[in-house]
């Protein structure tokens, strides 16, 4: 991570906040035509019968938007950030300061806590609450309108190419399977992919952002990856916790155990990095500040695979070097930038069968609408299944319709009744992450199952046979 919080040229506040789970973001330029992400996402669209809101609105209702009080904070520590605020939104900079104020009180409130599976709190119930807690400083509309710049700066990399997503056959319709080199990643599964030509090449299990510091949605792009990235703990109240190890500007070395970057960092636009650093256990749930983790031995099998794709051949041999020397940082620039596309898709098709993954975000995603919108994609309908086939998926969705906590995702849910006080992220998901259904009308249809599969585990040798004295 870059060296001094206040002096970088970058988005890094918002990595360096989030880098408490090995998290940095890179600059992004703010101006410009902003490209229009591939129409992947079945998240819930918020209605003019919110409760809350104006009967009349263009802007989504909070409780669609990902933002949070830390991840404003965050936003805050970006050099033009307030000045934009000003500027672009008419706030007074006493409303600015309000602001200001109550996200950096939200953010000290969390602690990384170690390694208590404690429930903090829950995605939606920290927007609700930067909801209220805006509009008791600026008023709803300025509320709605921060919300809606805030999601414009967040939702995709203005510098990503356009993108060139659409089905590679009949057979796959109703899901974007790219035709260009690209990284997909859907939250829900954690899971990332990378396509080459229409084919899915190769799959790696992930870890996401927790609830209170979500991994977004949207089109970035990938042009650098920097070995052996420092971290420069940030002037933030959790940093110095008691017992902790962690100073406030202590630069830590690359390869330092209290490094959560790992040997690579992979800036995808902000606010999210691809890196290494994590622990298989941490694959397959909440591991990050809105970033995407990978182990150690992920992270250079997907650098390799990330450079071929951008142009730039690295060998085993050239990362081995660059990894002897930790002190010395590198950044090797591709010959051309690789598209990263971030998705939330909780119900989908693939390989011929039906799955459905836990709103881990509580973005309401997974109703019968949505389910009936993906199933009637492929030519299916619900109607034409079998009762028992019916009630198997529908149970499936009503238990995978939960959150992260184990509670309902209903717009009717009470914030406060679900946010409890602990302080700590969420590390957890209570129950199933995923149902599978075989439905044979889907056969042969569908997102591709993954292929050469990095979960993060090195394979298990098999025990070599004695051999017989002759």
């Amino acid at each position: 991570m870059n060296e001094n919080l206040r002096s970088m040229s970058v988005f890094g506040a918002i990595l360096i906040l989030l880098a408490g789970a090995g998290c940095v973001t890179e600059s992004s330029n703010t101006t410009g035509n902003r490209p229009t992400p591939a129409a992947n996402t079945n998240v819930a669209r918020a209605t003019a019968t919110t409760p809350g809101l104006p009967e009349k609105t263009n802007i989504a209702a909070p409780t669609s938007q990902l933002v949070t009080l830390p991840v404003l904070d965050a936003f805050f520590a970006q050099e033009n950030f307030a000045a934009e605020l000003k500027s672009k939104l008419q706030l007074t900079d006493e409303q600015v300061n309000k602001l200001r104020s109550i996200a950096r009180q939200e953010t000290s409130k969390l602690r990384e806590g170690g390694n208590h599976d404690e429930y903090a709190g829950r995605t939606k119930a920290a927007r609700e609450e930067t909801y209220e807690k805006s509009k008791a400083a600026i008023g709803e509309e300025k509320t709605l309108e921060l919300i809606a710049f805030v999601n414009e700066r967040w939702s995709g990399d203005v510098t990503a190419p356009t993108p060139s997503v659409t089905p590679a056959t009949a057979s796959r319709d109703g899901v974007p399977v790219p035709q260009d080199k690209r990284v997909v990643v859907n939250a829900p599964a954690f899971r990332m992919d990378l396509f080459e030509g229409g084919e899915l090449i190769k799959s790696y299990k992930i870890g996401i952002g927790y609830p209170e510091f979500p991994l977004p949605t949207g089109l970035r792009r990938a042009d650098t990856i920097i070995f052996n990235p420092t971290w420069t703990p940030p002037d933030e109240p959790w940093v110095e916790s008691p017992g902790g190890k962690l100073k406030v500007g202590q630069r830590i070395e690359a390869g330092d155990k209290l490094n959560p970057l790992g040997p690579i960092k992979i800036p995808i636009g902000l606010p999210s990095l691809i890196h290494g650093g994590k622990a298989p256990a941490k694959l397959g749930g909440f591991a990050s500040h809105g970033c995407v983790g990978l182990t150690n031995s992920q992270v250079n099998d997907f650098a390799k695979e990330l450079a071929r794709l951008g142009g730039t051949q690295i060998s085993d041999e050239q990362i081995a070097e660059y990894q002897k020397n930790k002190t010395e940082t590198r950044a090797v620039k591709l010959s051309k930038a690789v598209p990263v596309e971030l998705r939330y898709e909780a119900i989908t098709v693939e390989d011929g069968r039906l799955h459905i993954y836990r709103d881990v975000y509580d973005r309401g995603t997974n109703t019968e609408e949505n389910l009936r919108n993906v199933l009637q994609s492929y030519g299916v309908t619900l109607d034409q299944l079998s009762d028992s086939k019916r009630k198997e998926i529908l149970r499936a969705l009503g238990q995978m319709a939960r959150g992260a906590s184990g509670k309902l995702v209903t717009q009717a849910t009470d914030a406060k009744a679900n946010n409890t006080a602990s302080g700590k992220v969420t590390r957890t998901i209570k129950g199933g992450k995923e149902v599978v259904v075989e439905i044979p009308a889907l056969v042969g249809k569908g997102y591709p199952a993954p292929v050469d599969l990095d979960a993060g585990v090195a394979p298990k040798k098999s025990p070599l046979r004695s051999r017989r004295r002759k």
